[in-house]
């Protein structure tokens, strides 16, 4: 029998074009985040970096599992297809990737043109030539998925035997359509603006304050227990001699100080020594970064580095150093002892209890 060719099917890929977008992203994203924490030696950068594509991956495949679900449901359509053109492209084994290109031609839709690969014995490689019919099967919603059926049916092969089928005109479709010069950009494009979003949102960590002469000069405040400087970027006060910020009410008044005024500034990162106060405040514009630094459980912090210090087998501990962080998300409190016998960490959540801890 002769079956006439119609218009091909087609399919949009505005879904791939997005996902190429979004992969860019991703990848610029993380491959700054993890190269920038490696060089400046910050640990939320390299978490970011590790953590970030593997969010992705796991969130990208819960949002395509019903979409799966429902394609392994259909059911696939039969139909006769003419062999165009066949090349072997490589292959050391007994199965041979071979390419082909399909005329096919179903019994209820235009025919169209299509090219696949598909591994093929090397004993069964002779069955299929140029202008040979074979029997195949598609899922009716993506044409392009042709696969050939090695064993039809007797009634299918006995169809493909006595058939005469005519070429598709056309353009070809193929198994796994590229995006095209369009996706190339597309991706592209995600990946300088994920690189430029990280380095945007950590500046102050990787570039460090902004000291352009545009830039306001700090504000310094002093007085006979401690000093105080504000810049666009950081807040520090450093207290005098024979003053600790574990002091009662010491460590809040700092902070304090450092966001008086209604200075509703978040924090990315504060960090706490015995007599310095160092707040990295989140950039300008950015709200969803960094914490409120006047959160912090202030009443847990001395019982913390007291924790850490007797509990974490650091002999004859000489220094502590608390670095509240919340770039991540939620508020952790990381406490560092270092002695003769070497460093020890104990970390919190924001409430101040104790999650886990290390010693060395």
């Amino acid at each position: 029998m002769t079956i006439t060719a119609g218009a091909p099917p087609t399919h949009n890929t505005p879904t791939d074009l997005a996902l190429g977008f979004l992969t860019g992203g991703v990848i610029g994203a993380s491959l700054t985040a993890f190269i920038g924490g490696c060089i400046v030696e910050r640990a939320p950068l390299i978490v970011t970096g590790l953590v970030l594509p593997a969010v992705c991956g796991l969130v990208f495949f819960l949002a395509t599992l019903p979409r799966r679900a429902r394609e392994a449901a259909v059911v696939p359509r039969t139909a006769l297809a003419v062999i165009e053109d066949l090349e072997a492209v490589g292959g050391e084994t007994s199965d041979v990737p071979v390419r082909f290109e399909l005329s096919v031609a179903p019994d209820d839709a235009p025919a169209f043109r299509v090219e696949i690969r598909q591994d093929v014995n090397l004993v069964e490689l002779p069955d299929y030539r140029p202008r040979g019919v074979v029997v195949v099967e598609y899922p009716p919603d993506r044409p392009w998925k042709v696969r050939i059926v090695k064993r039809p049916t007797p009634q299918w092969e006995e169809r493909a035997a006595g058939a005469r089928l005519d070429s598709a005109p056309g353009p070809t479709m193929t198994s796994d359509p590229p995006a095209g010069c369009a996706g190339g950009l597309l991706t592209l494009l995600g990946l300088l603006l994920g690189a430029v979003a990280v380095l945007l949102l950590f500046r102050v960590d990787l570039f460090g304050p902004d000291e352009s002469s545009a830039s306001p000069r700090p504000s310094v405040s002093s007085s006979s227990s401690s000093t105080t400087t504000v810049t666009s970027a950081t807040g520090t006060v450093t207290l005098g001699p024979g003053q600790s910020m574990l002091d009662k009410g010491e460590l809040r008044k700092a902070v304090e100080s450092l966001t008086q005024g209604g200075d509703k500034r978040r924090a990315l990162t504060v960090v706490v020594q015995d007599r310095l106060l160092t707040v990295v405040f989140s950039p300008t514009g950015v709200k969803t970064a960094g914490f409120d630094p006047r959160s912090l459980p202030y009443d847990r912090v001395s019982s913390l580095v007291e924790q850490a210090r007797t509990t974490l087998g650091v002999d004859s501990p000489q220094s502590w150093q608390l670095t509240a962080d919340g770039v991540t998300g939620s508020l952790t409190l990381r406490v560092t002892v270092t002695g003769d016998g070497g460093t020890g960490t104990l970390e919190a959540d924001g409430r101040g209890k104790v999650q886990r801890h290390s010693g060395s």
